[in-house]
Parts: C-alpha cells; structure tokens; sequence
C-alpha cells in the first residue's frame, strides 16, 4: 500500500514525499517530518506548569509529568481518530479548513502508532504541535493530524551545569519561566516565543541575541525509517541561523520527541541585543537579573503584539512572517549602494543590521517591508500588517489563507524590486501541493 507521509517538526521550520511501505527501509524520497511550533488558542493553562524532580529543591513548585516508554507502539482505535476536525482553532493565524482525520497523541508510543496507522490507510500523516508557525490551506489537510502533546521533564545538576531534558509537547514559554525561576542562564532572552519544545532545534529558534543552539546538549528524535529513538548532540546537529539538519538534509526523516538543553546553575545574563541593552539600562538595571530580562523581553514583544492575545487582533499571526535576511561582505555592500542609489537609504544611513560571528550581516525584514513602502496597519482584504509590527502578517478577522499569501507576494515582489532581495516566509504552509511563495516549505 502506498503511504503518503507529511510529518511537522515543531516550528519552525520541500513538500511531502509519496513512497511505499514495502520499499527499502531508506526510501529515496522520505517523508516530510515537521513539528509546528505554536500555541493552541485559549490554551494556556498553568496546571501544565514545569516540573522540577522531588528530590531536589527549588524556588517555585511544579506538577510532576514523568517520562513515558517510548518503545511500545500504541496503534489508535477508530474511536479515537476525530473525523473533520476545524484547524482554525489550532493556530494563532486563525484560516484555514479541516482535517480529515484528527488524532491528539500523548506518548512516543502513540506517536509511533499514528504512523502505523497512516501507512496502513495510505493516507498523508502530518503533526501539529501547536499552531503559531503554519499556513494551513483553505481547503484544510486531506490526511491525518496528529497533534502533538506528549508532556514530560527531568533535571540533572553536574557542577554548575544543568541539564534539563524536556518532551516535545510542552509550551516553550513554561520552560524558560521554570529555568529563570530557578536561577538557571542560557534561555532568558528567548521568552514569550510561541511554540513547543520540539519546535526550538528544527529551525534553532533565536530572538534578542540568543538561539537554542547555544544550549542544547542533545535532541532526541524517532527516526521514521527504523521507528527507533536515535540520540543527536550538538554538534550532529547541523546548526546555522534559523536552520538545522532535521530541516534541511534530513528533512522529512525525524520527528523530535525531546530536547536536552544545558544551562548554567546560578547564572548571569548576557545582553547583546542592542534594543534589549537599552531597554534595560533606562530602567537603570546596570546589573540585571534573569527574571529583570525575561520580563523586559516579555514586554518588548508584548509592545510589538508578538506575545497571543485572543482580544488583540494585532497578534493574530504567525509572529514574524519572514526570515531576516543573511548577505555576505559583497552582497550587504551592493544592497547599500542599490539602497543609496535609488534613495532608499541616506549617504550616512545604515539600515538596522546584526553583525554575525561568520561575518555575515543580518538584516531587519521589517527594515526593509517598511522601507519598501508597507507601512504598519496596511491591507489587502481581510489580511494586514500589524500595526506593532511590520514582519507580522494578521488575520484581521474572516480572512482567508489566500488573503494572507497575496499580501506576503506582493510584499516579496516590492522588497525585491526595490533591494535586490528575496525575503523567504518563516511559516510553514500545509495543505499546499505546490509551494504558494518562492522560498516556501509546504506539505500537502
């Protein structure tokens, strides 16, 4: 039987692969594996608040989920498959059709049985984490959904290192909250993202001058080609800005199960981000704490509606809808005198850039969205640009994954004729045969 395999891996994150059951154990054309990360509306619930081992003492208390098995495989019952599920609800950007078949998982063995499932019924097998990084088409995904909720942590103290492993499907935030409430620095600067666990290696979330890479120890994955668990460290991991192994040559052969990310005991914050260096020393916090710069992070992306809001239609989004781009020494010098010369930029005028240890240059997406003649609070149909926010494409209320994508092309098309530069979309977009814009990954 042929099995048409799309599998998320959280977050971040061209199109699924089709290939049988009954071909060699490393097909040549794998399956697409991809974890989206996000937040499922309205459910934060701080019962799901992280967990510390008993035998050990913090400062806050935590409810106890501890590690499943992973090893046995749970095939589901007809009765727990959901037929036509809306995925609307399922996402921060709020379009999109149903599933046909919908199957929230809480274990690894449940996992793995999903995948069974799929491949008995030769059916497309897709996993959703949370929601706040995907484009789910308007005509919803003809396939399986699995939604990812397996919850679990365990901490290892070594010196003054601290290891905290954590499973795939809890919330990202309630990780760095659990680790500044205990002292614990690596993640501070990476608060209030949307997401999951699973998502944070897949496209090495980063935000305000950290990315996970500088932290994680090892990734634990279910390699779809034996169904076994198969350990990554660090440095197996492939890592690059915004990208990984399990996105890019591996793409389509892992799903993250968890994470194990090494932080320092009793740590000190590091602050490089300008905008957040500022933000602190006006509030005279010459020596910061880690719960000083996890709140002034939560209020820098709270000002830009970057933190969900059900009642802020602003942050009714993927978060940021393009990558920030990457030029070399000669591209980023040719961009500024393309810039100057059409007086898209002063002689003296640097746009906002981000010098990274390669050598490269970073550059604001929404430097040049806005630049290009987008201003914030701009529309096309019933999709917008934040108002906070000019990376952030919003669904204003009753629009259409179409209404989103139009406003995202004709964004692309104006930055490209006006800098020379292609901005590719962070989001993944499922339910797409075709990719809907250049540099897209998409699943059908």
């Amino acid at each position: 039987m042929t099995s048409n395999l799309a599998l998320l891996s959280d977050g971040g994150l061209s199109c699924a692969s089709v290939f049988s059951a009954k071909q060699a154990k490393e097909p040549p054309h794998p399956p697409q594996v991809l974890s989206l990360a996000g937040i499922r509306k309205n459910e934060i619930d701080r019962s799901h608040s992280l967990v510390a081992p008993s035998c050990l003492t913090f400062k806050c208390e935590f409810r106890i989920h501890k590690f499943v098995d992973p090893q046995k495989t749970d095939i589901p019952t007809e009765d727990r498959i959901i037929h036509d599920h809306p995925l609307q609800a399922n996402t921060t950007l709020g379009v999109g059709g149903p599933a046909r078949y919908y199957l929230p998982v809480t274990t690894v063995g449940q996992l793995k049985g999903a995948v069974d499932w799929a491949r008995q019924q030769g059916i497309p097998f897709v996993v959703l984490a949370g929601g706040s990084n995907v484009v789910i088409a308007d005509d919803g995904v003809e396939g399986l959904v699995v939604h990812l909720q397996i919850k679990g942590r365990e901490v290892h103290i070594q010196g003054e290192d601290v290891f905290l492993r954590v499973q795939a499907g809890e919330h990202w935030d309630y990780v760095v909250e659990y680790a500044v409430a205990n002292g614990w620095a690596g993640i501070e600067c990476l608060s209030g993202i949307p997401g999951s666990v699973g998502a944070t290696p897949i496209q090495n979330v980063g935000a305000y001058g950290q990315q996970v890479s500088d932290t994680i120890a090892t990734v634990e994955v279910l390699d779809l080609f034996t169904k076994k668990i198969v350990s990554f460290s660090n440095s197996d991991c492939g890592f690059g800005y915004r990208t990984s192994r399990f996105r890019t040559t591996d793409w389509g052969r892992y799903v993250v199960t968890s994470v194990t990310y090494r932080l320092q005991k009793d740590g000190r914050p590091i602050v490089r981000y300008p905008e957040l260096a500022q933000f602190l020393q006006d509030r005279r916090f010459e020596h910061p704490t880690l719960a000083q710069v996890r709140g002034a992070v939560r209020t820098l992306r709270q000002r830009k509606a970057m933190l969900y809001d059900p009642n802020e239609v602003n942050s009714h989004s993927c978060g940021s809808f393009f990558v920030n781009p990457v030029l070399s020494q000669s591209e980023y010098e040719q961009f500024l005198e393309r810039a100057r010369q059409a007086n898209l930029l002063g002689p003296q005028e640097t746009p906002p850039t981000f010098a990274l240890e390669s050598g490269d240059y970073k550059i604001s997406a929404a430097w040049l969205i806005e630049r290009a003649g987008f201003r914030r609070g701009s529309r096309l149909g019933r999709a917008g640009i934040s108002e906070r926010h000019a990376l952030a494409l919003i669904n204003l209320g009753g629009a259409k994954s179409r209404d989103i994508i139009a406003l995202a092309q004709l964004i692309q098309t104006q930055v490209h004729d006006k800098f020379g530069i292609e901005l590719h979309p962070e989001p993944i977009f499922i339910g797409f045969a075709q990719p809907p814009l250049a540099g897209a990954k998409c699943l059908p």
